[in-house]
């Protein structure tokens, strides 16, 4: 029987990070629902924080670099907050709206981020929406990652709660 909550959600956080190897269509990654699941799940906020930022980082690290960093390490300190949210209640729908809210806020402001500074579209209202338009593919598969990595999460946590499989202990990790 596991004893500590952390453990089983760390554990559940490590294996979403190694799906990041495995082939998969653009976009459609675990990083978001980790951070939103952290911050959800973690007891202790420092951790909630670190764990995702970790977890993108050592990701980055092998996956490569990039100019988009500072939004998207934002993006995720803000979907760490957002699951902070779901610690009193938890329902599905809270659960699908702050996914799907942070799935939304993610593509907004990265892609907002990549006309401001990358210099791929004029710095004009034509130019932001044409980098907007050329990013809604990628936003689908953000979505459809979004979606599948929280209900693998959220779901195979409540799942293992449900079915007895730990114990949780009353010692957070902090």
């Amino acid at each position: 029987m596991i004893r500590s909550k952390s453990l089983i959600v760390l554990s559940l956080i490590l294996i979403a990070v190694a799906s990041r190897y495995f082939p998969h269509p653009a976009n459609f990654t675990p990083i978001l629902a980790i951070s939103l699941f952290a911050g959800a799940h973690f007891a202790s906020k420092k951790l909630s924080l670190l764990a995702p930022l970790c977890a993108l980082f050592m990701s980055d690290l092998l996956i490569g670099l990039h100019d988009q960093m500072l939004p998207v390490y934002g993006m995720v300190l803000l979907l760490v907050v957002a699951g902070w949210r779901l610690r009193a209640s938890s329902s599905a729908v809270r659960i699908a709206f702050w996914s799907l809210g942070g799935s939304a806020v993610f593509f907004i402001v990265t892609n907002f981020y990549v006309w401001w500074l990358a210099g791929y579209y004029s710095y004009d209202l034509n130019g932001l929406v044409q980098c907007y338009i050329m990013a809604i593919p990628f936003f689908q598969n953000s979505l459809l990652g979004d979606m599948f990595y929280t209900t693998v999460l959220f779901g195979g946590f409540a799942r293992i709660e449900k079915v007895g499989w730990m114990k949780l202990s009353s010692v957070p990790i902090k």
